[in-house]
């Protein structure tokens, strides 16, 4: 037979959002374990630590909760509830002080994911709250139990109230699969398909700039898709493109590859400098110098830059030495790159998709799923880099974990 447990309150993903809605819970006195399919709490957490853990954003809150797009009006109330300020404050508390990049983004002052972590975990112990580690959830048995696996075999438990907090299916290897998609369609639930979001595309660089350019990054240039444009840096990598100011961008550009098959990003190489100032530059004699040497000193490019410029210049069947100077400082300013298909969702930073928001009450509590809650990267939303993501995270768990502590006293 089975081990069987009976627990208060179950949650099941030990990220941001799970050990959130975890913290919610026992300070209302709830007892709580918390269940995860690793070895140990909080491994994406700890990924996103190695850039310095961005928590949040400092901008105003009118604005931050722009950035949502379809989904603002429903994480509206979660996040003006626990705010950006508010996760500042929780961090402050667990001897994590914050600051504010010259960007605008929110850091812990150690840059470190690791120390915050650790505090966190020791304050849910003191809590009370339960770790209940390398256990998979498979499901419901016919009672609506909830069913693990382990290394010890299968093991059921009975929860007065359930929080999913699986994430969605970035970073398979960190514990968020996406295997619950099915589980929770097969309840009837509807759940939008998991795509990869803040993610890379692939490019059909040729031989010769994929060999020498791999790895290395294009500073400082400004991008557009459409009417939509950013500034920031990007990577070039042996099969495509990525970084964070391709991930800005992801979601229109996923969009229109599904639609169209591919879609044409211009990268602006020298964003500071007026097109006219750029042409007068070229338009001087370049004497003997190599085409190279000519553009890094008139133009002030990188050789990676070069290299890209290059590119584009064959794929359309011209050369960057014979190009006359005004049609080569517009294609300096606009280098058009054709993205041929969006990077795997395994790579991804995050996904969008996910459980729909008309199927949770405003406590978000599953409709179809008494006593069973949803928070997190499960929820159909997406977000860009820049702390919005860590900040619905930690802000739907503390919705979710203020909904089920409702739920168990009513």
């Amino acid at each position: 037979m089975p081990d069987v447990l009976h627990v208060q309150a179950a949650i099941i993903g030990a990220g941001p959002a799970g050990l959130m809605a975890a913290e919610i819970l026992a300070k209302g006195g709830v007892r709580v374990t918390v269940f995860d399919a690793m070895p140990s709490a909080g491994r994406k957490l700890l990924m996103a630590g190695r850039g310095g853990l961005n928590l949040t954003h400092s901008e105003p809150l009118p604005q931050f909760v722009t950035r949502y797009g379809a989904a603002e009006s429903y994480l509206q109330s979660a996040v003006h509830t626990f705010t950006p300020e508010a996760l500042r404050k929780w961090a402050d508390d667990l001897g994590q002080p914050t600051f504010v990049g010259s960007s605008g983004r929110v850091f812990p002052k150690t840059l470190k994911a690791s120390p915050l972590l650790r505090t966190w975990l020791k304050r849910l112990d003191t809590l009370g709250v339960a770790l209940a580690l390398r256990h998979h959830w498979s499901g419901w048995d016919r009672d609506g139990r909830l069913e693990f696996q382990t290394p010890e075999g299968e093991r059921m438990v009975m929860a007065d109230a359930t929080i999913m907090a699986l994430g969605g299916a970035s970073w398979p290897r960190l514990g968020s699969d996406g295997a619950w998609v099915e589980r929770l369609a097969g309840k009837g639930v509807a759940v939008s398909p998991l795509q990869p979001a803040n993610c890379g595309f692939s490019v059909a660089w040729s031989e010769v700039f994929r060999d020498r350019f791999e790895g290395q990054p294009l500073k400082n240039v400004a991008l557009s898709f459409g009417s939509h444009n950013v500034r920031g840096e990007v990577l070039v990598t042996r099969g495509g493109i990525e970084g964070g100011a391709i991930y800005a961008l992801s979601a229109m550009l996923r969009e229109h590859i599904s639609a169209s098959g591919s879609a044409v990003l211009n990268i602006d190489l020298r964003p500071d400098i007026a097109a006219a100032e750029l042409t007068a530059r070229l338009s001087a004699p370049r004497g003997k110098q190599s085409v190279s040497n000519w553009l890094r000193k008139a133009a002030g490019l990188s050789s990676v830059a070069i290299g890209l410029l290059q590119e584009a210049a064959r794929a359309a069947d011209d050369s960057v030495a014979s190009m006359p100077p005004p049609a080569l400082a517009a294609m300096i300013r606009a280098v058009p790159v054709v993205l041929t298909r969006v990077a795997p969702i395994a790579r991804a930073i995050s996904s969008a998709g996910g459980i729909a928001f008309n199927e949770l009450d405003e406590d978000y509590m599953i409709r179809r799923l008494p006593g069973v809650f949803a928070a997190g990267e499960m929820l159909d939303w997406d977000a860009p880099t820049g702390g919005y993501l860590l900040q619905a995270s930690f802000a739907t768990g503390a919705a979710a974990g203020s909904g089920a502590l409702k739920w168990l006293r009513r």
